[in-house]
C-alpha cells in the first residue's frame, strides 16, 4: 500500500481500478479543495523549475489545469486570467524585456 493523501486529477482513480488497484479516495469541501490546490500550485511549480524542453511544457500544463481550477473558485475563467494578464502586461509591460532591476536610488 501506498500513501498519498494529495489531490489528484478526476480520471486518476479510474486509471487505478485500471491497473488492478483499488484507490482509496474522498471528496474535500470547498475549504480544503482550496488548500490542497494551492498546495499543488506549489508542487507543480517546482516540477516546473527543475523541468526542461518537452518536459518543461508538460509541467506548465499541469501548473495551467491548477490556475484554472483556482479562477473557478473565484468565479472566473482561464479567458478572464489571460484578459487580466493582457490588461496589465500593457499597464506595466511583460517580461519580454529581460530587465532585470538591480536598485533605485532615491531623490
Amino acid at each position: 500500500m501506498q500513501t498519498y493523501n494529495k489531490l489528484v486529477r478526476d480520471k486518476i482513480p479510474e486509471i487505478i481500478k485500471g491497473n488492478g488497484e483499488m484507490p482509496i479516495t474522498r471528496v474535500l469541501d470547498d475549504d480544503e479543495y482550496k488548500a490542497e490546490l494551492e498546495k499543488k500550485l506549489n508542487e507543480e511549480y517546482l516540477e516546473v523549475i527543475k523541468a526542461k524542453g518537452k518536459d518543461r511544457i508538460e509541467e506548465l500544463a499541469d501548473m495551467l489545469e491548477v490556475i484554472k481550477a483556482l479562477a473557478k473558485l473565484e468565479n472566473a475563467t482561464l479567458d478572464d486570467v489571460i484578459t487580466v494578464a493582457n490588461n496589465k502586461a500593457a499597464k506595466r509591460g511583460a517580461f519580454n524585456d529581460k530587465i532585470f532591476l538591480e536598485k533605485v536610488i532615491e531623490k
